[in-house]
């Protein structure tokens, strides 16, 4: 029967393990295939069988319904004559890898299960076996985008309570990148949440008696954007995880890992290394080392602060590529491009590090000749790590390998260029680069110059690598001239000059002779067939040379295999070679690009400090600056910003839409980050106060689907900032408190601006259109006030977007409104209900409970009391000129009594 179609899975569910078990094959027909497809596929109930067929790799029953589907290709039946038809479909299994890529881009797990022998020599039912699972989180091939990683992580918890311990590894299969960390203590499970928003893996392990996080809201795991893997708890397990670890590393301890005394992280390291085995094949010599790191040893970016700054990922789609990544990358190799991204989400915080980093991008920048050289050189080198871990999970096909060979043969002129160059970092990165020659003459003496795609295409090898290849080659390429020799040989020996010696795929090779001359048949002929006007015979020698003809081709598919397998198998005894080399050519790559970046473009050498403050002298928006990416041609308004920790902690920026507000504020995080990734920046000085952490609370949407409003987003994100800034944070904060009632936004706008002046004096951008809280600068030593200027020209503003010191006396709301194309009577009227409110007395005044001194131990209290308009107009009708001092008195109680 047909079987139900599975339903696609939720966003962010799990859809490997939405394959749902095949209940269909339980009853279908009892072929000898169709029992070897149920055992294996028993074996994988949650992942999509490639059941490989002569040249196809064949789906049934629920896994060809999901994969129709999904690939939008034929879904057929098999058996249907026999009234037990069972879905069925199919892909060519030279094609397969872009349909497989296909489906675990949608989150579904794939299982290949391969013909372990040739169908031609098999007496009874071709064997076969799953040779590898591919799923989200190991997915290694080459159709994955060059800039990203692909994790796969594992989550491993430890003991319970207030010393609670939750383990965190992440591994990218596909380049041999492996961390662990460990978080203790009652907020470790949000931290590891935290760390998994940053980290964006594909997949997630987990111990299966447990969720993989209990903190309900919008953290449940059918809305994560990864697929969640359970496994079972044993894998988890400090005596098995560990060991694990230490046998892959051949170490006898994990202290030189910094993984020592921390057993989460280990076994969720070591939990990662058990599934990636349990699903492929090959060595794993590419994955050399694992780094323990602490949150702290970076400048933290969340998942909010990446995507309010626009770093990867427009905020808007069809925006065009408006992100930091887009408008830093013109590096020349896909390592090269991890890297850069991977400085920008975790840039450094070590000065040491960060000026070695600055040293060579000014080096570079200053020959440019030199630094053109290198750029060139670096052009021809493809994807070192990547082809490398295709190399040792035994999944690099002919191609694969001449393309590494290609890559090592650029290495040389990218050591010779960056010889010329004499900074430390410059120096250590030409020590790292190893040219790999022996590695590259082995690959090119091997392999030919165009290689099939397939080894079973045969013509892989190159002549003179081994002589019974050529041999055999010799025969197959000259086999029409032999048998034409043989042929004429019995011609001559029998005297039948009507002799033919054919070949059918029935018989092989016969010798075929007309009725007329049968009387010439020499004894030794053997007769295969008897036809109508003629008779067909066999020789020893034909016999012969027939087998050693037929399996030349095998042979040399075989023989060809065979010395593939070595070569490739030398080379993954080199991993650790390569990805050194690899990881030091990505370096050299970011780099010269940084440095090209400062030439173009006018960037200056940042100066890092730990003195507490940020002084930017005409600060500019990298992106935002760029007229090609923006369309206008507008000439782009440098700024200047200083903040320290002390006097000028706070900076309350006030002025109108379009202003400029909010592109100020994230010009001075964009600047932090590139400073601290070691690249220089858009400005004319820059003095850069290492930062630990980054907050941003910019724009809101509505999260209808998470119950969630735009004041809710807003309120969580601000309540995460206030609960988690330290001294060395930087914050932007723009218009918080819109999103709820003026009075109530500006109440806690207000006590947000007090929070953080008294609790953390941590570096603080606040743009609003509150213009009450300008008061603040004059009740608070650490605020200032500055706005963006405008200019008032025949009732309409020219934006002037510079920011200069001071409140702004205007929102200019109206005029921004009639540019955007009100029509006329809305503007007019506006302008009536606008000025009929500030004709009112009615206003908001703020009175502090303690003055500064008083509160310099403690939260500052505020009030805000909207004065009663009964209260106002008492006051302003009351006569004072006439008024008798007993008048005024009860006149004073009465006010007083409707005070309470």
């Amino acid at each position: 029967m047909d079987p139900t179609p599975t339903q696609p899975p939720r966003h962010g569910q799990n859809r490997a393990a939405s394959v749902a078990p095949d209940t269909a094959h339980e009853t279908g027909p009892s072929t000898p295939l169709m029992r070897q497809y149920r055992a294996i596929k028993k074996e994988h109930p949650n992942a999509l069988l490639f059941f490989r067929l002569g040249d196809f790799y064949e789906l049934f029953f629920d896994d060809a319904v999901t994969a129709a589907r999904e690939l939008q290709i034929t879904l057929t039946s098999r058996n249907k004559e026999k009234g037990t038809a069972i879905p069925m479909c199919g892909v060519p299994y030279h094609a397969a890898e872009g349909y497989i890529a296909k489906l675990i881009r949608k989150g579904f797990k794939v299982a290949i299960c391969d013909q372990m022998e040739d169908p031609r020599l098999a007496k009874q039912l071709v064997r076969r076996e799953v040779t590898r699972v591919i799923t989200p989180g190991t997915a290694a091939d080459a159709t994955l985008q060059s800039e990203e990683n692909n994790f796969l992580a594992a989550v491993a918890r430890g003991s319970a309570g207030k010393n609670a311990s939750a383990g965190f590894a992440a591994l990218d299969l596909s380049t041999g990148e492996f961390r662990a960390t460990e978080f203790i203590g009652e907020d470790a499970d949000r931290r590891i949440f935290e760390e998994l928003e940053q980290l964006r893996p594909r997949e997630v392990l987990y111990g299966s008696t447990l969720p993989l996080f209990e903190l309900g809201g919008d953290r449940g795991s059918s809305r994560a954007p990864w697929a969640e893997t359970p496994l079972d708890d044993w894998i988890f397990s400090p005596d098995y995880a560990i060991p694990l670890v230490e046998n892959h590393f051949g170490v006898l301890s994990l202290e030189g890992f910094g993984l020592a005394g921390r057993p989460a992280a280990a076994a969720a390291a070591g939990a990662i290394l058990h599934y990636v085995r349990s699903t492929q094949r090959g060595t794993l010599d590419h994955v050399d080392r694992i780094g323990f790191y602490e949150r702290q040893n970076c400048l933290v970016l969340d998942a909010v602060t990446v995507r309010n700054l626009e770093l990867i990922e427009p905020l808007f789609t069809g925006g065009g590529d408006v992100t930091l990544f887009r408008a830093l990358d013109e590096t020349r190799t896909p390592m090269g491009k991890r890297l850069l991204r991977g400085w920008m989400l975790r840039p450094a915080i070590e000065v040491a590090e960060i000026n070695a980093r600055l040293d060579a991008v000014e080096e570079f920048t200053r020959d440019s000749i030199g630094r053109e050289e290198l750029r060139r050189a670096l052009e021809g080198v493809l994807d070192l790590e990547r082809l490398l871990s295709r190399v040792t999970l035994e999944t690099a096909n002919p191609r694969d390998l001449l393309a590494l060979a290609v890559s090592l043969g650029r290495l040389p002129n990218v050591r010779t260029a960056l010889g010329r160059f004499a900074s430390e970092r410059a120096r250590s990165l030409h020590e790292s680069i190893d040219e790999l020659s022996d590695v590259r003459d082995q690959i090119e003496r091997t392999i030919i110059e165009e290689p099939p795609l397939s080894l079973t295409d045969g013509g892989v090898i190159r002549t003179g690598v081994e002589a019974e290849l050529d041999e055999l080659r010799s025969l197959s390429r000259n086999s029409k001239q032999y048998v034409a020799q043989i042929e004429e040989r019995e011609r001559q020996r029998t005297g039948i000059n009507s002799l033919k010696v054919k070949f059918n795929n029935v018989f092989g090779y016969y010798i075929e002779i007309s009725k007329a001359n049968l009387a010439h048949v020499p004894s030794d002929y053997e007769r295969k067939q008897t036809l109508v006007n003629a008779e067909r015979f066999t020789t020893t020698e034909l016999k012969q040379y027939e087998a050693k003809i037929l399996d030349a081709q095998e042979k040399i598919v075989e023989i060809e295999r065979r010395l593939f397998v070595e070569l490739r198998t030398a080379i993954a005894a080199q991993a650790k070679r390569i990805r050194q080399t690899a990881l030091a050519t990505a370096q050299v790559d970011v780099l010269a690009n940084l440095a090209h970046l400062a030439a173009v473009h006018n960037y200056c050498r940042p100066q890092l400090t730990e003195s507490g403050e940020i002084e930017i002298r005409e600060g500019r928006h990298p992106v935002v600056e760029r007229a090609e990416l923006t369309g206008s041609q507008e000439r782009f308004v440098p700024n200047d910003l200083y903040l320290n920790s002390t006097s000028d902690a706070i900076t309350v920026l006030t002025g109108p839409n379009m202003g400029g507000k909010s592109t100020y504020l994230r010009q001075a995080a964009l600047i932090v980050i590139m400073a601290q990734m070691g690249s220089f920046v858009p400005a004319r000085s820059a003095r850069i106060s290492v930062v630990d952490r980054i907050f941003t609370r910019i724009g809101a949407s509505d999260n209808l689907a998470r119950g969630r409003s735009t004041f809710m987003v807003e309120m969580t994100e601000t309540a995460a900032i206030l609960n988690t800034a330290s001294v060395q944070s930087l914050i932007l904060l723009d218009e918080v408190g819109r999103g709820t009632a003026t009075y109530d936004g500006l109440a806690i706008a207000w006590a947000a601006i007090e929070y953080l002046h008294a609790r953390t004096r941590a570096k603080t951008l606040f743009a609003t259109h509150y213009h009450e809280l300008t008061e603040l600068a004059d009740l608070l030593s650490g605020v200032k006030n500055y706005h963006v200027s405008v200019r008032e020209t025949g009732g309409s503003v020219v934006f002037l977007r510079k920011v200069e010191p001071g409140a702004a006396d205007k929102s200019y709301g109206i005029e921004v409104a009639k540019l955007a194309g009100l029509p006329p009577e809305v503007i007019q009227r506006a302008r009536e209900v606008l000025h009929e409110h500030e004709s009112k007395e009615r206003q908001l005044t703020g009175m502090l409970a303690h003055d500064e001194q008083e509160a310099a131990g403690g939260v500052q209290l505020t009030m805000f009391t909207p004065l009663s308009q009964k209260i106002v107009e008492q006051i302003r009708d009351a006569d004072l000129d006439h008024l008798t001092p007993l008048e005024a008195l009860n006149l004073l109680h009465m006010l007083k009594q409707q005070l309470k």
